[in-house]
């Protein structure tokens, strides 16, 4: 049975009127126990942000961790998207990437920076599938200002990879990776997939370029009930470092 001090979660849901996506953006926000303004925290970016706290239980879980196993206090940022346009703002290839993009930079993150007390030279990128990739790309796309990412069965399309192969010195970078090996014929808006073959090229390209990969293949689907139950030890891994 659940702790009941692991359901006292504050979580904050904010709105933003973004301008370079032409509409209002919700974000939800996790505070830990004890949080204090005089101090600072590590914060957690997450794509798919509402399924992140719904599904995939993160703000009970960070409860957990700072609770009881003596993680340093952090707070979690889920940016929420439309399932209409994921992939439009997620893929490299959608139409609505590079205002996504802006709309991370520009006006989430000074938001959330300029309102909570997070530490902006401490932060992880988190993504399921497209937001997996989507938290690389961004990472790529502002060196050293996402060092860390967490991916849940990513989708490195080819695009992806591409965009990947032609960074030369990857060494700053950590990435998180796992995918279950019952993902090798995912289907997909735009066809089916090895997301496992899919992996298993983008470790390889991230490790010749020298970045730092924790990769794990295990049983699961390409599903929240796999994802959810690795997401305590993908926090764990970046936090007690």
């Amino acid at each position: 049975m659940t702790d009941s001090r692991y359901l006292k979660r504050t979580i904050v849901k904010e709105v933003i009127a973004s301008a370079f996506l032409n509409e209002d953006r919700a974000l939800r926000i996790y505070l830990p126990p004890g949080y204090n303004e005089v101090l600072s925290y590590p914060v957690v970016y997450c794509q798919d942000g509402e399924e992140f706290f719904n599904f995939g239980r993160i703000a009970t879980y960070a409860n957990q961790l700072i609770l009881d196993e003596g993680v340093e206090p952090f707070i979690v940022v889920g940016i929420e998207v439309d399932v209409k346009t994921r992939t439009a703002e997620y893929a490299p290839f959608g139409d609505r990437h590079e205002a996504y993009v802006n709309c991370i930079m520009r006006e989430i993150i000074p938001f959330v920076e300029q309102k909570y007390r997070v530490r902006g030279d401490d932060r992880i990128l988190a993504g399921d599938s497209l937001g997996g990739s989507m938290s690389l790309h961004l990472s790529l796309l502002y060196p050293g200002e996402f060092p860390r990412i967490i991916s849940l069965s990513g989708a490195y399309y080819e695009e992806s990879q591409d965009i990947i192969a032609r960074e030369e010195d990857l060494g700053w970078l950590d990435t998180y990776m796992i995918v279950g090996l019952q993902e090798n014929e995912y289907k997909t808006d735009h066809g089916t997939f090895d997301f496992v073959d899919l992996n298993r090229r983008t470790r390889d390209l991230l490790l010749d370029r020298g970045a730092k990969v924790h990769y794990m293949e295990k049983e699961g689907k390409h599903l929240w009930g796999f994802w959810q139950k690795e997401l305590p030890d993908a926090l764990l891994y970046f936090l007690t470092r």
